[in-house]
């Protein structure tokens, strides 16, 4: 159980960890990268507490997580791009350079 403790305690510290950098970011990729951590970490908790207290179907939850995690954080870095989620009808440039949103300096 000693050994559980400090997983949890080592998960809880990186997770502070990760936060520091969402707050303290020099750039919004940073932000996305450690809230994607943050994500990944919860899921590690969320395992880690299903097996402590002896419930299997905290795994699921887990890896249910982990799911969402990534579809929102490939949400996030689409929305940093191309300013927008949905479809413009556009296609996007072949040299995979985003253009210049209206109003903004070229």
């Amino acid at each position: 159980m000693t050994f559980l403790a400090a997983a949890i305690a080592a998960t809880g510290a990186a997770m502070g960890l990760a936060a520091l950098r969402l707050f303290a970011g020099p750039s919004q990729y940073d932000r996305a990268l450690a809230v994607n951590c943050l994500g990944t970490l919860t899921m590690l908790l969320i395992a880690l507490m299903g097996f402590i207290t002896g419930r299997p179907d905290f795994l699921d939850i887990a890896l249910l997580y982990a799911l969402v995690n990534f579809i929102g954080t490939i949400a996030i870095l689409k929305f940093f791009r191309y300013r927008t989620l949905g479809d413009t009808g556009a296609i996007p440039p072949a040299d995979g350079k985003a253009q210049p949103v209206e109003g903004e300096n070229a």
